[in-house]
This record gives C-alpha cells, sequence and structure tokens, in this order.
C-alpha cells in the first residue's frame, strides 16, 4: 500500500513537459494581451461624450443610418439614434446624443459583436436595417437592429449574413434579452424587420420547423405541405420514407424546408435549402434519384427564392440543392453549384443529366 501511495506521489510531482509549458505560457500572454486591447477599446469607447468626440476615439459614424426620434423615457424632443464602428476591431455601438451632441445613452452590447466569442474583432460590416416600434406594449419605443456580418475565414468565408437584436427601451435606457436575440438568429428570424416584429410582438415563431419530432408537430403549428411533391421512396440505406416539403408563413415570407417522414410519422431527416434567402418564391421541382453513381438515391430539389436588394427592391434567385444519400444520411453538395449556376430557364430533368454528366456517369429511364 504504502508502495503504491508513493508511486502515485511521484508520479504527481513530475515536472510539465517543456512543449506543454511553452504552450501553456504562450495561451497566458495572448490572453494578457486579449484583455489589455479590450480594456483600451473600452476605455476609449467610455471617453466618447459627445458626438465630436466620435472620430477622435477611433470610431466611424454610421451617418446614412442616423435618424431623428421620439424616445419618450428622453423626454419630449427629438433625440438621434446614432449608430458607430470601432474602425480598429469592427465593432458597433448604439448612440442616442440630444440636440447639442451630447451622448444621453450609448452601449456596446449588442449581438453582432458577439459572432466569434472570446475575439476582440468581429465580423459586421454594416447595418441592413433598423426600425423603431414598441415591440412589448410597453408604450415606449424598441429599437430592431439588423447588421450585415462576413466571416474572412471558415467554411461561411464571404458570404454576407444577416444578425437580428431588439433594444428595449426601459427609463431613461434601453436593454437587450439574450434569449429572444438568440432565437431570433439561431432560428434565422433575423431577415427582415417584420420578421423580428412578428416574432418579438406577436410571438409567431419559426422554430418548430427545427425543434419538431414529428409530422404531426409541424402541421398543428402551421406547417403547410406542398403535396403535389409530396410522395413516398424506398432509400436504401435510411428506409421507406415519405419526402414532405412544405413552409411556415410568417410575416409576408414563406420559409421552406424538406423533411423525410417515416411510416410511424416521425422525423427523420430535415434539408433547410433557403440558406439566407428570404422566402421561397416557387419551388419548380423535386426528384429522388441516384445522381452520383453510387447505387443510391439523392435528392435534388430546384426552386427559386427571393431576397431584398440594395435599395430594397425584390430580387430573385434559382438555386439546385443536391442532397447525396450516405451510409449514415445525407451530405449537402458543395462542388456543382461552383460548376452550374442555376437560371430561370433550368428543369430539373435538365439538371439531372447536368449533375450525372457531372460525375462522370448517365442511367436512361431509372
Amino acid at each position: 500500500m504504502a508502495a503504491g501511495i508513493l508511486a502515485v506521489c511521484v508520479l504527481t510531482l513530475q515536472p510539465v513537459p517543456v512543449v506543454q509549458a511553452e504552450q501553456i505560457q504562450e495561451d497566458k500572454e495572448a490572453l494578457e494581451q486579449l484583455i489589455k486591447l479590450y480594456n483600451e477599446y473600452e476605455a476609449r469607447f467610455a471617453a466618447i461624450e459627445n458626438v465630436s468626440d466620435i472620430e477622435e476615439k477611433g470610431f466611424l459614424a454610421i451617418e446614412e443610418q442616423s435618424f431623428p426620434v421620439i424616445m419618450e423615457s428622453f423626454g419630449e424632443e427629438e433625440v438621434t439614434f446614432l449608430p458607430v464602428m470601432d474602425e480598429e476591431y469592427s465593432r458597433m455601438a448604439v448612440l442616442i446624443a440630444d440636440s447639442e451632441g451630447n451622448i444621453l445613452y450609448k452601449t456596446n452590447r449588442l449581438e453582432t459583436n458577439n459572432r466569434r466569442l472570446g475575439e476582440l474583432k468581429q465580423p459586421t460590416k454594416d447595418i441592413a436595417a433598423v426600425s423603431f416600434q414598441d415591440l412589448n406594449g410597453d408604450g415606449l419605443t424598441d429599437i430592431i437592429l439588423i447588421t450585415d456580418c462576413e466571416n474572412e475565414t471558415g467554411e461561411y468565408e464571404g458570404r454576407i449574413y444577416k444578425t437580428g437584436d431588439v433594444l428595449f427601451q426601459g427609463q431613461g435606457d434601453f436593454y437587450r434579452d439574450w434569449r429572444i436575440s438568440d432565437k431570433i438568429n439561431r432560428f434565422s428570424m433575423n431577415k427582415s424587420i417584420d420578421f423580428i416584429a412578428t416574432y418579438v410582438r406577436d410571438g409567431i415563431s419559426v422554430e418548430v420547423l427545427y425543434t419538431a419530432t414529428t409530422l404531426e408537430e409541424l402541421l398543428n403549428n402551421g406547417f403547410q405541405i406542398i403535396q403535389e411533391q409530396c410522395y413516398w421512396r424506398s432509400f436504401e440505406k435510411q428506409g421507406y420514407l415519405r419526402v414532405v416539403p412544405g413552409v411556415i408563413k410568417m410575416a409576408e415570407y414563406n420559409i421552406f424546408m424538406i423533411y423525410l417522414i417515416n411510416e410511424q410519422g416521425y422525423i427523420v431527416w430535415s434539408f433547410q435549402t433557403m440558406e439566407d434567402y428570404d422566402n421561397l418564391y416557387s419551388m419548380k421541382g423535386m426528384t429522388c434519384r441516384d445522381m452520383d453513381g453510387d447505387g443510391m438515391k439523392d435528392i435534388v430539389i430546384l426552386a427559386r427564392y427571393s431576397y431584398a436588394g440594395p435599395e430594397g427592391e425584390l430580387q430573385v434567385d434559382t438555386k439546385c440543392s443536391i442532397f447525396y444519400q450516405r451510409t449514415d444520411g445525407f451530405e449537402e453538395d458543395k462542388e456543382f453549384s461552383d460548376y452550374h449556376q442555376c437560371t430561370s430557364e433550368d428543369t430539373v430533368s435538365g439538371l439531372v443529366e447536368l449533375i450525372r454528366g457531372y460525375w462522370g456517369w448517365t442511367v436512361e429511364n431509372d
């Protein structure tokens, strides 16, 4: 027993390997540097007391998104809503200024500043939309804020995406409910001002599209099946399943999802093809056939999606989504979309030939 205890003591007294110790020291120094830079940033932000201080403290005023507005708890006179961006770290902040330029309120505690957790520099590029309306029925004007973000690295590098947020007016200040902001962004309810308002003010949500476990649950929450594209298919590795495309309508948008449902009514797989588009404009067709020559049925969806352009104008894109069946589920295509840019002239049958040709094979009358 004594020998065993001695062995444990000897083991616990072994020195930390040199490489590991060096890494620990590097991590510690990096953390200390991050804290130092963050404190410097916070000090610059705290020093903004007047609109005239913005540029001097390293921030850029976003003038085109600055608006005069009545904020009830700040008095009867108009105040100015003024967003600013830290030029070095792309961190956004909101200022409320009086007619003399004095800052009555400011905050940088925004959802868009939390896209990269633990990092000072953020991916915020610009403001996509701002709106002022009472969302919680307390008679005070709240702020809806949507920003455009773009990752410089990672899987979604170079793709613009939205981040939504709500600032609720209190007594001379504003507060955020992080749970609301989390759901707005986690369930893609950040596409427009109307989308966010419909969720926060009216309690209508598309969360069920991502959390439902049965088709019945979807239908009970307003899911509308696109019947002409709904059918049963035998998937070699997944079994006999019902392919169920459909939408939930929220505000003026149709939010599109496709599900595979087993014979007991349970969801076994789901596909989100809209990405950052606002609305399903039209579904042109869908097929379940082997696309890549491995003997297993894949899924091809051809649809048109709409979104608001830079000036708010309606834009419509045609998009082909391909999901290849694998032994453990389905894998979304990442290559064919770079090879072929869809147009409104594309058809499902034409795409089947193109996709199979891309993979170097064809099968007739399958």
